[in-house]
């Protein structure tokens, strides 16, 4: 039988009526198939979020409607703008956020990952604004760094394929071909933005120099989050701090600090509360064994932090914690001056890694001098597993525990 079916066309996303009652939708009679209707149901999911991104994005700029969109009720308009109120707090709930307003970058993000998503991308943008304000940095910032380091932070894990670098070298897959096996994802996560700003013609106004050193400073910061290259960074800002050389005034150290907020946005996870960061480090270890299962079915080599039966989440936060965050917040901590903001992520960090410890597993709590201080995995470990953000992105070494 026929039935009216939804159209929305990318030009249909784009314009609201001048009364802002919604998106110009359209129907025809034609035959529904079953893979028809899981489409419309997804552009239909598409066109909810667009408008609540939308909406929300005026209410940021405090500019309140005359007439609410007819998709969304009062109830939702509250919850929105009370969100929105705190999103500059350590303390914002982020996956709370995500159910009241399913405020996604929905196509360019893989749900089905257990960490990186979209709510991992909004989590990482939310700590990069965090991050922005703080005063040793903030005074010095321009327009366009401000935007660098947020559009950044939004799009640094774009198409994340949920396993790590060395599951695509391992299996020849053709993104560790084409970058030779050389910061694998990164890259792959920055060539996927740059193409996504082109569709979009975000940056057609501006002069085509400008707009490529755009590109290239996006690269390097999204490039700055390759867990393996921690100790680069890491050993750079210490001599940095050491000297009292930094020049924020000069663009090129602005930007080394952009990328070094960028990599504490990255694996801020255990800095978080204990209830969001708890949940985090499960999702991120959730990928990991994901990976374990699907190298096991291929009768390929486990890789390291992703065997469940061996690696138990406690033990892959403590590690995490200890050779990858830790040492990275400790400096920024140095760089803000002790900030409030500084003083109150190490006070989680030791408490989350507290927790952590007790709760390891017995085998593993007396498999070494009988502390579960050495229960974690090895910093190598940590940076081969190359998931690196928190749970690892690929910079996932620091994901060890926080991201992969």
């Amino acid at each position: 039988m026929p039935k009216d079916k939804l159209l929305i066309s990318s030009l249909d996303l784009m314009f609201f009526d001048k009364k802002e009652k919604g998106v110009v939708v359209t129907t025809e009679d034609t035959d529904t198939t079953h893979s028809g209707e899981i489409g419309t149901k997804k552009k239909v999911k598409r066109l909810l979020s667009f408008q609540r991104y939308f909406h929300a994005s005026r209410l940021l700029r405090g500019i309140i409607p005359q007439a609410p969109l007819h998709l969304l009720d009062e109830d939702y308009l509250g919850q929105a703008r009370h969100m929105l109120s705190k999103v500059g707090m350590w303390d914002f709930d982020i996956f709370l956020f995500d159910r009241l307003t399913n405020v996604m970058v929905q196509e360019d993000y893989h749900s089905q990952n257990p960490y990186h998503n979209a709510v991992h991308a909004a989590d990482v943008t939310q700590a990069m604004h965090c991050y922005l304000k703080e005063p040793k940095l903030a005074s010095f910032l321009t327009p366009l760094d401000i935007m660098l380091g947020l559009l950044a932070a939004a799009a640094h894990d774009v198409d994340h394929p949920g396993v790590n670098q060395p599951f695509l070298i391992k299996t020849n897959h053709h993104l560790a071909n084409l970058y030779q096996n050389m910061s694998v994802l990164e890259n792959h996560h920055w060539r996927s933005t740059i193409g996504m700003l082109r569709e979009s013609r975000l940056l057609a106004h501006l002069p085509k120099e400008m707009t490529q050193d755009i590109e290239q400073q996006l690269g390097s910061l999204i490039l700055a989050t390759d867990i393996n290259r921690q100790n680069e960074f890491l050993t750079r800002l210490k001599a940095h701090l050491h000297n009292k050389d930094l020049r924020l005034e000069d663009a090129h150290d602005r930007h080394f600090m952009l990328q070094i907020a960028l990599k504490c946005a990255d694996i801020c996870n255990p800095c978080r509360i204990w209830e969001m960061s708890k949940q985090w480090s499960e999702r991120v270890c959730e990928e990991f064994y994901r990976q374990g299962d699907l190298e096991q079915k291929f009768e390929l080599e486990i890789s390291p932090l992703c065997n469940q039966q061996k690696d138990s989440i406690p033990s892959i936060q403590i590690g995490f914690m200890s050779y990858i965050v830790e040492p990275l917040f400790r400096e920024w901590a140095r760089f803000t001056g002790n900030s409030p903001l500084s003083e109150n992520m190490l006070s989680h960090l030791a408490h989350n890694k507290a927790q952590w410890k007790r709760l390891v597993p017995v085998p593993h709590r007396d498999r070494r001098s009988g502390s579960p201080d050495h229960a974690g995995p090895r910093a190598e470990d940590a940076e081969q597993t190359g998931t690196g953000t928190g749970p690892g992105t690929e910079g996932d070494a620091r994901s060890a525990g926080a991201e992969t």
